[in-house]
């Protein structure tokens, strides 16, 4: 799929043998490309995998979006009426194809970039590439994705533990679990869809292991999608956020304390803005007030071939399926130049830059409550904005 078709004749803001590079052909960078090249830069896709929104391939198959079809489009080009108002994954793989498509993106797969420095020259940024190639561009667009790398916790007991554990990133459909019990650890969106997928699929028993119980919202109220809500109150204050939040919850989602779900004392948006969005309802409450999803406490470890929780209980399903999230894995790439934080997430994103790290922008790396592809195709515009005033 590597793309040598030249550059149109116009994109000429930056030196030809300087384009800026986009790393990652997911959604975030192809909608960056895109931008960039609207405002007649230059701008070349590296990506590592043979075909644009790997990430998005990979995923359980009966994952959609939980942002609404037209929220959810990117930079000049809408998403098709046919897709519905719940994008699956199937058709965000075929938008995302024909986005790069309809745009005549110029994307190079096949090229994985290792680390990110400076020119020599101190006048843009070297690549290094795999292949031994050494790339040179005027500026970088860093978007190789929130969910990056699968983050596997090290439990005790993890390495020797002879039963079936793998990564949520490795499942696919419940067809593997029928007739089996399962516990699924963590209750984040994809922990809590899983469970329910394995519900449906016919598996004999599936249980939950939640550490902190999370927030649970209503994909729609009356019609009305919590995605609409998440824009209208994003720029308010946390504190009214969390207090409206609350008392929206309490209306429409029922008390699940008595089945291992109580509600949260922290308030929603307190914990969104610590990167914990909260739980679209796809029919979790549902199976939990029917004890078809039953919640236990969280894992602390395996021993003697059994599943040890926290509160001294021992288990022993026949898979253990870890939704535990993935990790930036940004150190190796630009953890040298001082611009990540503790967490190893970008100090900046957008149209901002770090301190001493000039034209080094990141695009994707926050999990807005207001939806992250609409949130990519609002910051891929201001990243070209700031591009072209810089190479203006």
């Amino acid at each position: 799929m590597a793309d040598s078709r030249p550059p149109s004749a116009h994109l000429s803001a930056t030196p030809a043998d300087r384009p800026v590079y986009v790393i990652g052909a997911g959604p975030g960078g192809l909608a960056a490309a895109y931008a960039l090249r609207e405002r007649g830069i230059r701008a070349v896709i590296l990506e590592k995998a043979e075909h644009v929104g790997a990430s998005w391939r990979g995923h359980y198959d009966r994952l959609r979006l939980h942002t609404t079809r037209r929220l959810s489009a990117l930079p000049g080009l809408a998403m098709p009426r046919r897709f519905g108002r719940w994008v699956s994954r199937d058709n965000v793989v075929r938008y995302l194809e024909k986005y790069a498509e309809h745009h005549e993106l110029e994307i190079v797969t096949g090229v994985e970039v290792f680390r990110i420095d400076r020119a020599a020259d101190e006048d843009g940024w070297l690549l290094h590439a795999s292949g031994g190639r050494e790339l040179t561009g005027s500026a970088v667009v860093v978007a190789t994705g929130y969910n990056h790398t699968p983050h596997l916790p090290e439990w005790p007991g993890r390495d020797t533990y002879a039963g079936e554990l793998l990564h949520a990133g490795q499942y696919r459909n419940a067809e593997p679990y029928a007739g089996r019990d399962v516990l699924v650890v963590g209750v984040g969106n994809t922990g809590a869809e899983i469970a329910v997928d394995l519900v449906e699929g016919g598996a004999s028993r599936v249980r939950l292991a939640v550490r902190t119980a999370p927030h649970i919202v209503r994909r729609t109220t009356l019609g009305w999608p919590a995605q609409y809500s998440g824009v209208l109150v994003r720029r308010l204050p946390v504190r009214l956020v969390d207090q409206l939040a609350k008392s929206v919850g309490r209306l429409g989602v029922p008390d699940l304390s008595a089945h291992g779900l109580p509600r949260p004392d922290t308030g929603m948006y307190s914990r969104v803005m610590q990167g914990a969005v909260p739980v679209q309802d796809v029919g979790l409450i549902d199976a939990v007030r029917a004890g078809k999803v039953e919640v236990v406490a969280a894992v602390e470890g395996f021993e003697d071939g059994k599943v040890v929780l926290a509160d001294g209980s021992r288990i022993e399903p026949d898979a253990v399926i870890a939704a535990t999230g993935y990790v930036r894995a940004l150190e190796g790439l630009v953890g040298h130049l001082g611009v990540l934080d503790a967490r190893g997430r970008p100090v900046v994103q957008g149209a901002r830059t770090p301190a001493g790290a000039p034209d080094l922008y990141f695009q994707g790396y926050t999990n807005p409550i207001s939806g992250m592809f609409r949130e990519l195709a609002i910051d891929a515009r201001k990243i070209a904005k700031a591009a072209a005033r810089r190479f203006a």
